[in-house]
């Protein structure tokens, strides 16, 4: 049908403008007129031209914001951090929860904003609990991406053994156990967003096949010798210093500098003290509607250690204190809702019940080091969630030594996954 050809024939590509798709709409219309009289192959023609239609205008308007936010460059320098904070969300900025006004945030968002558009890599560096994967999720929602595919590996997660398949796929009989083809996580995440965390876990063997993969853009599964063509935009996260562990050997140098192309740094909750007060009402709000329960009251007395506290977990802990409160407290909670291990004044106690039970100077101290041993490994527990592999990491203890000294004190790590695991929400 020759009115099908037309919108063929009118320009695409970088250069395509409204008007252009202005014109394109118009011819479609046109078209639908004699829907009746179409035959089947027409109409799957027409659909297909709808579904690309619809894309340009997609990355027409990522473009526009990503020209618009370039532009503002000049004013964002002169602008106070509460301005740079109201003109991210009047652009239209996808963020899902609360951000306040902290400069070093604040340029880490701007930053996102303007690299989001692009398919460049991405590495976001922090704390663990900072928010690393939200701001990769803010990347993906504000790129031309934000409709297709987002997947995300914990690389830290899986076995080293695992690592080829669960990443590439693997054919069937490639290994013992492997009944049937399966795709990878990269064949999953094609035309969308891959976010690889704990990037730094990942083993020299499995860094290798990544810069491959980032190269040329292709993938082969394990028992496979064909390549399959991956388009994935790759967003990589770590709580480690990978610049230093490239210079010492343990972390590939020229696969650093692939993934940090776009290198961005999430500030600690210690040093965005202003966002506390927003995030307890956020995650109070969001604790009261998925527990199902009315919202509930602070104590100043409450109130002012949450705000004082330095939260070694970030905002997670933040959020895992506060579905705990939502949880345990009636209508007003108070310190006595806070975990054991952080509430005031709970050091002095244990101090004193040390010295309560013992009978010479050599029991008191042995007591009081086994005493300390197991609230630091709680401590550790919760902050990890119970992943003893990230707690082996943390205290760069071999995990064998770190799973004896759970024994020792009668640890179980899935009783502090039970404890921790909030019900579901915005992740942080």
């Amino acid at each position: 049908m020759k009115i099908l050809d037309d919108i063929d024939d009118l320009p695409t590509g970088p250069a395509t403008s409204y008007a252009a798709v202005l014109e394109k709409l118009e011819i479609m219309r046109s078209a639908l007129r004699w829907s009746s009289r179409m035959e089947r192959p027409e109409i799957e023609k027409l659909l297909k031209q709808a579904s690309v239609l619809r894309d340009e205008v997609m990355q027409l308007s990522h473009r526009e914001r990503f020209v618009q936010a370039a532009g503002a460059e000049p004013a964002r320098a002169r602008a106070s951090a509460g301005e740079r904070r109201q003109a991210l969300l009047s652009r239209s900025f996808v963020f899902e929860g609360t951000f306040g006004d902290n400069p070093k945030l604040l340029e880490a968002l701007e930053i996102a904003e303007k690299a989001a558009p692009t398919d460049l890599p991405v590495l976001v560096d922090g704390e663990s609990g900072t928010g690393k994967e939200l701001m990769a999720k803010v990347i993906h929602a504000n790129g031309s991406r934000a409709d297709k595919p987002y997947i995300s590996v914990n690389c830290g997660a899986i076995p080293e053994n695992l690592l080829e398949s669960e990443l590439f796929g693997h054919r069937k009989g490639a290994f013992t156990g492997a009944a049937n083809d399966r795709r990878g996580k990269f064949e999953s995440a094609h035309t969308g967003t891959i976010f690889l965390d704990e990037i730094g876990e990942l083993p020299l063997a499995g860094q290798v096949k990544l810069l491959r993969v980032l190269e040329s853009h292709e993938i082969q599964r394990v028992g496979s010798d064909e390549p399959i063509a991956v388009d994935t935009r790759i967003v990589a996260a770590t709580n480690r210093n990978l610049r230093r562990m490239s210079e010492e050997g343990r972390f590939r140098e020229d696969l650093f500098y692939r993934l940090s192309v776009i290198h961005l740094t999430l500030p600690p909750l210690r040093e965005r003290r202003d966002e506390i007060a927003l995030l307890l009402a956020y995650f109070g709000d969001e604790a009261a509607a998925a527990l199902k329960r009315r919202p509930w009251k602070m104590t100043q007395r409450l109130r002012e250690f949450l705000r004082s506290y330095e939260y070694p977990g970030n905002i997670r802990e933040l959020r895992n204190i506060v579905y705990r409160i939502a949880c345990l407290a009636p209508e007003i909670a108070d310190v006595e809702h806070l975990p054991a291990d952080i509430r005031p004044g709970q050091s002095s106690l244990v101090a004193n019940s040390i010295i309560a039970g013992a009978t010479t100077l050599s029991d008191a101290k042995r007591t009081a080091s086994d005493e300390a041993e197991r609230a630091f490994l709680e401590r550790g527990l919760h902050e990890v969630g119970g992943t003893v592999a990230e707690l082996a990491r943390r205290f760069e203890m071999n995990r064998s030594h770190v799973q004896m000294l759970l024994k020792k004190h009668g640890l179980h790590s899935k009783d502090f996954r039970n404890q921790v695991v909030a019900p579901a929400g915005k992740e942080t």
